[in-house]
Formats: C-alpha cells, structure tokens, sequence
C-alpha cells in the first residue's frame, strides 16, 4: 500500500493537535474550577439521556464521547461519591445497570457552564459560526454518526 498523499498527513497531523489541545484545556479549566475530570461529565451526560431504564456499563462504554478504558473505576469512584447508582439486572440478575442520581444530575449541571466556556475557546473563538458547520460537515464525513 502506498503512503498516503502528504495532504492527508498534514490534515491528520493538524486534526490530533488541534485534539490534544482542545481536550487539555477543558481539562485545565475543569480542574482549576475543582471540578472532577471530563469523563464524569461524558458519564453522567450518557445516563442522564438513558433516563430511568440506565445503561449497562458496556452500553455506557459505547454511547460516550470518549473513550474510557477503565470505566469500572470510573464507576467506582463515581459510585462511591454518590453520583451514579448500581442495581442488578432484571434480565439476568448478574449484570448491573447503571444510573444517574439526583447529585449526579447536579453535578453534570455544574460541570456543563465550565465545559461549555473550554469549547467556545478552544473552537468557537477560532471558527466563524459557518466554518464551525464546515468543519463538523467534514469531521463527519471521517466519522458518521451511529444509527
């Protein structure tokens, strides 16, 4: 297989900084804020959608932004601050489902103002409201949504 036209590196190289730079500063202003890491907010966000019924943590794993590769501890600790709820499954007894709580909901709340503010700087600020739908147009095009 040939290498891939030097465009197509230049856009991959540009597409993982502007990556690594836009997720450092949220994660910057999230913890100068005393707010807990951006992935509680991707979690509490995905069961907060759920509603009632919950998720099982591999579905959580599947419907959140960003990976997580140890979303047991995540859960754990998320858990253990009374911000999420296990109960067993009713399908089959061994499984758990996973929930929002009340202070998982405020929390997600408290977290949104903060975030909110990291992505306005690190995109909107930079972007004209049409070269941000550009930009989504063709991010989608690497990346369509799930059905």
């Amino acid at each position: 297989m040939a290498a891939p036209p030097e465009a197509v590196v230049h856009a991959w190289t540009r597409l993982e900084r502007a990556h690594r730079a836009a997720l450092a500063a949220v994660e910057d202003r999230l913890k100068a804020a005393g707010l807990p890491p951006l992935a509680w907010y991707d979690v509490l966000l995905e069961l907060e959608r759920a509603g009632e019924q919950g998720l099982r943590p591999f579905e959580l794993q599947k419907a959140m932004l960003f990976a997580q590769y140890n979303l047991s501890r995540l859960i754990d600790r998320m858990s253990a601050k009374g911000y999420v709820a296990r109960t067993a499954s009713a399908e089959d007894g061994r499984g758990q489902l996973l929930t929002i709580t009340r202070a998982g909901r405020a929390l997600r709340r408290r977290i949104w103002p903060v975030y909110g503010a990291a992505i306005e700087a690190a995109v909107g600020a930079h972007l004209s409201p049409a070269e941000a739908r550009t930009l989504g147009d063709l991010l989608e095009k690497l990346h369509p949504p799930r059905s």
